[in-house]
């Protein structure tokens, strides 16, 4: 039905928004609202919602508790985990309401879920009773769809401000997690919580504050601060971006009653999530990391991050989702890459029905400087292509999909994954150049 009804009517048409929350309201009725008998802790922001969700469930369960998570790249309910294969970040309601059921049998204590515009908007977290709310950031993303920055911004507004007046659970207050340091902070910061919690490194007035920033090749250390103790931490999570989404997740360990000392034993257990600045080193004498980065600001944080780590060139490979995904936000991630690279391999990323060569053409329009682009339509022939040139002391990123495991194009989800594109790539580069 939904499909009849794209063909007459636009994305946020009242009339197709009413039938999402039909949808939503029909999957409570169906499940039976599970959301009232497990703690539910949403996530929401433009950046690093998937690393938040999968610190916060480590955090917690470090300190004991079962857990059940829904994001971008997988699903977990106690110790089952699995991919998410369907290209959503915020799933169908009735997938999240079966999610949930599932996890309140299973005995978990705490559900996290990751709660985009899109969901909020479109009524597929209608009826969950959340009792933690984080923000992360802000930056533009979404834009065609929403129709401006304001549009977006208020809709996450709707997930952050609905809080406070959902129903309590006994002695469970409602909790707001916000980053004080966004310049959007002040317009989150107005809702009202039993309890809110300010994060950052910048603001001078905050909750808790992370200082003595030590960002390393293998490790970040931080000192976290609150108002009535303090530790040191260290993550194996890297990059300045990171220290963001450790803070946001120890705020919401902090809130449910777990100690610093049990936050620095869970940060020390949690691995790197795959595809998140994840390394593919097979030997070669030059660095490849794949990364999930797809926005403009996200493409520039991750060039920023490893420019001063490479001695030789920065050789990027991504591309922009299509699909009518913010097309005017492709010319700024080319813009973005260029201030920094050397080399821009400007590739598919998901062009859903879109004509690829468009997408790729858009992202080239905003480069700038000496940055030397070369275009490919294929996405593995571009990272083979960026692999195959590189050269000692070289970095090559490759962004965009990070651990996923598919490609839509063309209303098909084609098996397809980065990291196992380079080390197929690579494999065969050190292999060819071994005499037997």
């Amino acid at each position: 039905m939904k499909k009849i009804l794209r063909k007459f009517i636009k994305d946020r048409h009242p009339l197709l928004l009413f039938y999402h929350k039909i949808k939503g309201l029909l999957a409570i009725a169906i499940y039976m609202n599970p959301s009232r008998k497990i703690k539910v802790i949403g996530v929401t922001g433009t950046n690093g919602k998937t690393t938040t969700v999968n610190l916060i469930a480590g955090l917690l369960e470090a300190a004991g508790h079962k857990v059940g998570y829904t994001s971008t790249l997988r699903y977990k309910i106690g110790d089952e985990v699995w991919v998410n294969k369907e290209k959503m970040t915020t799933q169908s309601p009735f997938l999240i309401q079966k999610m949930l059921k599932s996890m309140v049998k299973a005995g978990c204590d705490y559900a996290v879920l990751e709660v985009t515009s899109h969901a909020v908007d479109q009524s597929r977290v209608i009826g969950i009773n959340f009792d933690v709310g984080v923000f992360t950031n802000l930056t533009g993303d979404h834009l065609e769809y929403h129709g401006s920055f304001e549009e977006y911004m208020r809709a996450k507004g709707k997930f952050i401000g609905s809080l406070f007046s959902m129903r309590r659970k006994k002695n469970v207050p409602k909790v707001l997690v916000l980053n004080a340091d966004d310049p959007n902070f002040d317009y989150y910061n107005q809702f009202n919580a039993d309890q809110k919690i300010t994060f950052g490194v910048e603001s001078k007035h905050l909750t808790i504050k992370a200082s003595e920033v030590e960002l390393g090749a293998s490790e970040t250390k931080l000192k976290l601060t609150m108002p009535n103790a303090e530790a040191e931490l260290s993550s194996k999570l890297l990059g300045g971006f990171n220290v963001y989404n450790i803070v946001a997740a120890a705020s919401v360990a902090i809130s449910q009653g777990i100690s610093l000392d049990s936050v620095q034993a869970g940060l020390d257990k949690i691995l790197p999530i795959g595809g998140r600045l994840e390394p593919v080193n097979l030997g070669q004498d030059f660095s490849v990391i794949v990364d999930y980065a797809h926005t403009a600001d996200a493409y520039e944080n991750l060039c920023f991050m490893f420019k001063p780590l490479t001695e030789g060139q920065l050789i990027f490979v991504g591309g922009a989702t299509g699909g009518g995904r913010d097309k005017s936000k492709r010319p700024d991630m080319g813009k973005a890459v260029s201030k920094h690279a050397d080399l821009f391999v400007i590739t598919d990323d998901d062009p859903y029905t879109e004509d690829s060569w468009s997408i790729i053409n858009q992202l080239e329009s905003g480069v700038e400087g000496d940055c030397e682009v070369v275009k490919i339509v294929d996405r593995a022939e571009a990272v083979r292509y960026a692999l195959t040139i590189a050269e000692k002391g070289d970095t090559v990123l490759i962004a965009g999909k990070g651990g996923e495991e598919v490609i839509a194009k063309n209303g098909k989800l084609i098996p397809y994954d980065d990291r196992l594109v380079a080390r197929k790539v690579i494999s065969e580069e050190i292999f060819s150049h071994v005499r037997l």
